[in-house]
């Protein structure tokens, strides 16, 4: 490959014009033929530089609406011309092909189009041909022709042409060549993407397309001997950690990134009620709790477990304030995630250097539809995400005693906690606040019986005159398929019961409760989280 190349003609087909101006300029200071099509040659002109029309060079008008105008053999002889190879240059000859040296390109706005929510036919006619094949072409043939896809690629193109005398080096065309197949790929999978689920309602199509772009590489992943960053995709869905502003603290870490979504994704559960705080620690919440106040919801929750809260996650529903920063500060935290906060919660935050303090703007819709993915062994998982959400009219009580209104309240709301508790969970609540969580157990009983525990020990550590699962709720994130695990409820002073059913041995458990005088509730659904 010649390393090398003079740009002696360019083709031009911009539907984002920004920097046109300098670009131009600085091609036609080296001498370089400009060839453009429509409004690019239009803007061209009015710049006060000389255009050769696209039908001039193909001897062919542009026709249907503009549809065909580059879809030439003049167009991609010129781009896909081997100059060294005589077979090539004899075939140009003949047919009057004149080379390409340079294509800067960018694609109808079709993502855009999609995003505003416009009619079928505008996204269909949204949909570049002409560019895509041209990209390819000049990407293939990158060996001596340049592709520009990206205005932020304009400077560093005119860089080297004012230093190597017009031409390029094959180290840039090669970059811009990668960059440009890639944009073609996520093109390409944003129209497949659109098919597939807007325009044909697949859950699961065929073929599932995929393409993210890289937001940053991250110190390392779960571990320090493990490399990973963080890519967002094409189109900014629902609010979110990804898309947060960070006011301060150092770099956000793999672990940050994935914790404080699980805090998120938890107290955007209760967006639209009172204000919440959850805690949040490797992925799992050591306490949630709801109050009239933010100072006090945090002050609940951390009462949960204080040993856990420590260097975890903190996401509230509200915006900071002051006080409720400068408790949060109080003990070593990682990051805090809020929609919002004002003035004196961000000075009570600048004084720990370290701790991150991410804006979110909104909060996510815990009912959004949307599919996860876990990679395996050869393959992906691929399933919706647990969008499931139980009101008080979807409960059944199996038990002969119904739960007071209170125990209802409590209920749905350790219910919500035990949907983000990674399973086995048991989640003990009393009066909008967790007793006690239990989590990723092999069994449920040991779940139930480690929540007590830790229900225990706040008790010790606070001065409680009894822990707070005495007269509390507890939730399991799936049928109990003995009755030894609600009886370790029991233990611990749970009065209510909320639980999916559905197991073979449901009048067993169903019989526990009575005898033990619990409220029982069947939700129907389960909430595994593995």
């Amino acid at each position: 490959m010649t390393d090398l190349v003079p740009i002696r003609r360019a083709l031009i087909s911009l539907s984002d014009k920004s920097g046109l101006e300098e670009l131009a300029r600085g091609l036609a200071g080296h001498g370089v033929e400009l060839v453009s099509t429509g409004g690019t040659a239009a803007r061209l002109r009015e710049l006060g530089h000389e255009v050769r029309d696209i039908a001039d060079l193909t001897g062919f008008p542009e026709m249907m609406d503009g549809r065909v105008k580059t879809l030439h053999p003049k167009v991609h002889g010129g781009l896909l011309q081997v100059r060294d190879n005589p077979e090539h240059a004899a075939a140009a000859t003949e047919h009057g092909i004149a080379a390409i040296d340079l294509v800067v390109v960018n694609l109808y706005p079709f993502q855009q189009t999609v995003a505003r929510g416009a009619g079928r036919d505008e996204v269909i006619e949204n949909i570049d041909i002409g560019g895509p094949s041209m990209v390819r072409s000049a990407a293939k043939n990158h060996a001596f022709v340049a592709i520009v896809t990206d205005p932020a690629d304009y400077s560093e193109l005119l860089s080297e042409l004012n230093a190597n005398g017009g031409m390029t080096s094959l180290v840039l065309r090669k970059r811009l060549a990668a960059k440009a197949f890639a944009l073609t790929a996520a093109y390409d999978s944003a129209i497949a993407s659109w098919f597939a689920f807007a325009d044909q309602g697949q859950m699961f199509p065929p073929t599932l397309p995929l393409a993210l772009s890289k937001c940053q590489e991250l110190r390392y992943g779960e571990n320090p001997h493990q490399a990973a960053a963080l890519y967002l995709p094409q189109v900014r869905g629902a609010a979110g950690v990804a898309g947060a502003r960070q006011l301060q603290g150092k770099e956000l870490s793999y672990n940050n990134l994935n914790d404080a979504d699980a805090a998120l994704e938890l107290v955007s559960e209760f967006r639209d009620g009172r204000p919440a705080c959850v805690i949040v620690k490797h992925a799992n919440p050591c306490g949630v709790a709801e109050a009239n106040g933010l100072l006090d919801a945090y002050t609940a929750a951390l009462q949960c477990d204080s040993v856990s809260a420590f260097g975890g996650i903190v996401a509230v529903n509200r915006p900071l304030d002051g006080a409720t920063a400068r408790a949060i500060t109080d003990i070593f935290t990682e990051v805090v995630i809020a929609p919002d906060a004002d003035e004196e919660a961000i000075a009570a935050f600048a004084a720990k250097k370290n701790l991150r303090l991410l804006l979110t703007g909104a909060l996510p819709d815990p009912a959004r539809p949307g599919l996860t993915m876990k990679t395996i062994a050869g393959g992906v998982l691929v399933q919706a995400r647990d969008n499931g959400r139980i009101g008080r009219d979807q409960l059944r009580c199996v038990t002969r005693r119904q739960p007071t209104e209170q125990e209802l309240a409590d209920c749905l709301f350790a219910w919500t906690v035990a949907k983000h508790v990674k399973s086995n969970a048991i989640v003990y609540a009393k009066d909008g606040a967790t007793a006690g969580i239990g989590a990723g157990q092999m069994n449920r009983r040991d779940s139930a019986r480690i929540a007590a525990g830790k229900a225990r020990e706040a008790a010790e550590t606070h001065g409680w005159p009894e822990p707070r699962t005495v007269g509390s709720a507890v939730a399991s994130d799936a049928f109990f398929p003995f009755a030894d695990g609600l009886l370790a409820a029991v233990e611990a002073g749970a009065t209510a019961v909320i639980q999916p059913g559905g197991s073979i041995r449901d009048d067993e458990v169903i019989a526990a409760a009575d005898e033990a005088g619990l409220a029982m509730l069947f939700t129907g659904m389960r909430h595994f989280r593995h």
